[in-house]
């Protein structure tokens, strides 16, 4: 009996010990809620969210999917885009919103017309590829060109500045020096006048920007990675400090580029905007396979691995044009002033080259902006 009483005054102060340890652990606990709310409350007003990953299999961080709404292809296809047919032969399409300013010239191009047969069916007639590729010839290419500046501008001598595009955040002011000697970056800037801006794309996303007052255009070229790295919002950015700009009297378009409907991403692309934008999961949407084999056959397509595992299922899609959209409201637009062209350059390959579309084989288009001789 007397050997029992240290044993409970041991079990006593074990208790006691065990139940400060618990109360200093939930302080700790408060506390670092605390501070992570504090940061989430910075990250917030900067129009940012902290990045929030879990362990899949394997051990991979992927960041959770929130209530991302279930679509269909149709669903998420945007309006096609209307060309415009140009008296040399040359097909392009504008914008109605920068079409009304008459100082301005501006265009979206498409593969129809031109001289490359690189890309065109066997029989089919030759077409307008604007980049310098691998397949085609650079005589091909500068004749290209030249037809649609003349389609644009109504001179087929006008110069085209181009930039050699690196999926970054970095913009260019240019001028009649960039000419055939183009830098590295995404966007271009000028208050010149008689210049086309040109942005290459065969999925990404083209965005055209001009200040009404001060006579300014900019080219931006804007994939998943630009767009990541806030391209369009830098570029604006330097638009105020180049040239004064006032985001209320500009004037933006969006161009054709790879739809919601058709760009399937991975999940590490969806980790990269949810840990930078708080509205990135309005951005992707949960796209079932619509593939009418597979509907009619689904037995075939059963696999063995756990739910979860299987590549059956929903795939994670993005629109990337409504991320473009969002930043340059971001950075200070009116909404009346964004011009959506429309248009999925995968779904529409008789009028638009797409890289995806084609495997990789694939020409380019050139949105193009410019002030008046």
């Amino acid at each position: 009996m007397p050997s029992s009483i240290p044993i409970t005054r041991s079990v006593s102060a074990l208790a006691k010990s065990a139940g400060a340890e618990s109360l200093i652990e939930a302080q700790i606990d408060a506390r670092i809620e605390d501070q992570i709310e504090q940061v989430d409350a910075l990250f917030s007003a900067a129009g940012l969210v902290r990045g929030q990953t879990e362990k899949a299999a394997g051990g991979r961080k992927t960041t959770p999917r929130h209530d991302l709404s279930n679509k269909s292809p149709d669903d998420l296809r945007p309006a096609a885009a209307e060309p415009i047919h140009a008296g040399n032969g040359v097909e392009w399409v504008s914008a109605p919103a920068l079409k009304r300013i008459s100082w301005l010239w501006h265009g979206f191009s498409t593969r129809r017309g031109g001289m490359s047969t690189a890309y065109a069916a066997e029989g089919e007639p030759a077409e307008l590829n604007l980049g310098f590729t691998a397949d085609d010839t650079r005589e091909h290419v500068l004749r290209n060109r030249e037809l649609f500046a003349e389609a644009i501008t109504g001179n087929a001598s006008t110069p085209i500045v181009t930039i050699r595009q690196i999926h970054s955040s970095m913009v260019a002011v240019a001028d009649s020096s960039h000419i055939g000697q183009p830098c590295e970056g995404d966007g271009l800037m000028t208050d010149k006048p008689g210049l086309l801006l040109g942005i290459l794309t065969a999925d990404c996303t083209p965005v055209l920007v001009t200040d009404r007052k001060k006579k300014v255009v900019a080219a931006f070229h804007a994939g998943w990675r630009g767009t990541v790295k806030r391209i369009v919002e830098s570029g604006i950015g330097r638009m105020r400090l180049e040239f004064g700009s006032d985001p209320e009297d500009l004037v933006a378009a969006i161009g054709p580029s790879i739809g919601p409907c058709c760009y399937a991403v991975g999940e590490d692309v969806f980790s990269e905007f949810t840990s930078q934008f708080a509205y990135a999961p309005e951005l992707f949407h949960e796209v079932y396979d619509s593939d009418s084999v597979k509907q009619e056959y689904p037995l075939l397509f059963l696999t063995q691995r756990a739910p979860g595992d299987s590549s059956q299922g929903p795939g994670l899609h993005l629109d990337v044009a409504e991320a473009n959209r969002r930043q340059l409201l971001d950075a200070g637009l009116k909404p009346r002033n964004i011009s959506m062209v429309g248009g999925c350059t995968r779904c529409q390959p008789e009028l638009f080259f797409s890289h995806r579309g084609s495997q990789g084989r694939a020409g380019r288009m050139l949105s193009v902006v410019g002030i008046r001789g």
